[in-house]
């Protein structure tokens, strides 16, 4: 089977993490990598797909400025390396423009989808692959569990349209 760390994380959100969105602890994780095996992953990609979730969980968050006086986030617009360009397609950084200004990303979960988009090795990132990323991201943040629960909506919507 030629899979993708993406196809493998798709996989397993679908049909092991989405009641449970956290992977289990060592003991069980043995458990669903046997699962996995079984169902036609193969090991390199499994431990891939198990450390991609992991350093996404711990990404480090960096402090967001905020208006002393209004609590507000300030607005900034992102410029994207040349290298970040070529692989993120225009489309998908549309598309994570657009979820930030509509408040299902912070410019600290922005980063990390980012970080993790790129952390797969892919080519080109699409706005598909990137409403997966994102959704995988928030599945792993405490406290983003509104944000998490709409891109799940408009995930698996599939309404091949931007929020608009």
């Amino acid at each position: 089977m030629k899979e993708t760390v993406l196809d493998l994380l798709m996989y397993l959100f679908e049909n092991h993490m989405e009641e449970e969105p956290q992977l289990p602890a060592a003991p069980l994780r043995g458990e669903l990598h046997q699962k996995l095996v079984v169902a036609g992953f193969d090991q390199e990609a499994i431990h891939r797909a198990f450390s991609w979730l992991d350093e996404a969980r711990e990404a480090r968050p960096f402090t967001e400025l905020a208006n002393a006086n209004t609590g507000e986030r300030p607005r900034a617009l992102r410029f994207y390396a040349p290298e970040e360009a070529a692989i993120l397609d225009l489309d998908a950084r549309g598309l994570l423009l657009e979820l930030e200004e509509i408040g299902v990303l912070s410019a600290e979960t922005r980063e990390t989808v980012i970080e993790r988009a790129l952390a797969l090795g892919k080519d080109e990132i699409d706005v598909e692959d990137i409403k997966w990323v994102v959704l995988l991201v928030l599945s792993t943040r405490p406290g983003e569990e509104s944000a998490f629960t709409w891109m799940e909506d408009f995930v698996f919507a599939d309404s091949g349209e931007y929020i608009h």
